[in-house]
């Protein structure tokens, strides 16, 4: 295969699902010399831990780390611990709270330990900014902020559209994406990826790379996953997360629960599958399929499918349609009689008592004995012959 065709193959599947790439030109040039000499492109990924733990929206950026550390590059793990003391501004309407050093570190040992569910711990370099940010003089500092004026800083929207409205804006908060964009000066990043609500502070990366007589990063921005409401992006905070350290069994229920269109775009970031084939397919036979392959980027492939069994056993084609299940937040420890009562699942606590004596209340497959039956964990409520629903515990 001669060396075009290579670079071209590489580009072609570092694309796949990307929204921009800032320039295509320039990543040619780059692969050309990293084929041409053998030597690994520095792929670098910032991370502020600002909370305990990764959900499935991180791993679509970890997925593109990880086809980089395949085609033989090394990725930069960038732990912004320095910068999380400041806080991300992007696509916030207000000031984020400023963590605590405690917190930082907290969040940064989770952070990196559950990279590695994706990425190759061999291929990755797990860096601090605080590592040059605790030394830097004020002189040193100052010399990043000449490279930038305040009317390129505030062209960002989201700064605009603060200051529009009268919110507040911090002076730190308008240097955060300087700060952000020196890193890869340090690390002299040959590609930088982030979230499409990253653009611009991973362009003054570029910009300042430059100034400082290095060859600019190309950069790469990758879509925002929405969340299992399929309307806003998936966050923690909006409890609308797949969680990449939960159960096997929550991880596939979750899948299950999304809507037909979601699954779709989920297909496309974490498969491989060809999405016109997988719309030939029933959708409950597509989530299956899709759940399946998501709990196999956490979990050993028999676990996933024992899920994939468990779960056809509860739901056979003759009992259910996906459309049917329908999703309840519950306290752990409720008894099933508060849940029916506060959701209104039932005329009442007589109707409950009826069905539980002619066994036709289950959970999770098993079934329930009396009305005050505990609800500890999530799972599968079955009641009658077609009433589903989808109980997460917290």
């Amino acid at each position: 295969m001669s060396l075009s065709r290579k670079i071209i193959q590489q580009i072609e599947r570092i694309k796949k699902s990307a929204v921009e790439v800032i320039s295509e030109e320039e990543l040619y040039g780059k692969i050309k010399f990293s084929l041409e000499t053998n030597t690994p492109l520095k792929i670098k990924a910032g991370f502020d831990p600002t909370s305990k733990d990764i959900h499935l929206g991180h791993t679509v950026l970890l997925r593109k780390l990880r086809l980089f550390q395949d085609l033989g590059h090394r990725v930069y793990f960038l732990v912004g611990d320095f910068t999380a003391k400041i806080g991300d501004p992007s696509g916030k309407n207000s000031l984020r709270p400023v963590l605590s050093e405690k917190e930082i570190q907290e969040n940064a040992r989770t952070y990196t330990r559950q990279a590695f569910k994706i990425l190759d711990p061999e291929k990755t370099k797990v860096v601090f900014n605080s590592q040059w940010y605790k030394n830097m003089s004020l002189a040193g500092f100052f010399g990043i902020l000449k490279e930038y004026t305040i009317a390129r800083i505030l062209e960002r929207d989201d700064f605009s559209q603060r200051i529009k409205k009268g919110a507040p804006l911090t002076l730190l908060e308008t240097i955060y994406p300087l700060i952000q964009g020196y890193d890869s000066v340090m690390i002299q990043a040959d590609v930088e990826l982030g979230g499409t609500d990253q653009k611009f502070n991973l362009l003054v990366g570029r910009h300042l790379q430059q100034a400082d007589g290095q060859e600019p990063q190309v950069v790469i921005t990758l879509p925002l996953l929405a969340g299992l409401d399929g309307r806003q992006k998936m966050s923690k905070s909006l409890g609308n997360y797949i969680g990449v350290t939960e159960s096997a069994k929550d991880i596939f229920g979750k899948v299950m629960s999304i809507s037909d269109e979601l699954m779709y775009e989920y297909f496309s970031f974490f498969t491989d599958y060809d999405t016109k084939k997988v719309k030939k397919l029933h959708p409950k036979q597509a989530k299956e399929i899709l759940a399946e392959e998501i709990v196999k980027m956490f979990y050993p492939e028999k676990q996933a499918k024992e899920e994939k069994q468990r779960f056809e056993s509860l739901f056979s084609k003759k009992e259910i349609k996906e459309s049917l299940i329908e999703k309840i937040k519950t306290l752990k420890g409720r008894s099933l009689k508060e849940i029916v009562k506060e959701n209104n699942l039932l005329s009442g606590t007589n109707e409950l008592r009826r069905l539980i004596r002619q066994k036709a209340v289950k959970y999770e497959g098993r079934i329930v004995g009396n009305e005050n039956f505990p609800v500890n964990t999530s799972g599968i409520l079955k009641i009658g012959k077609k009433k589903f629903y989808q109980i997460k515990v917290f």
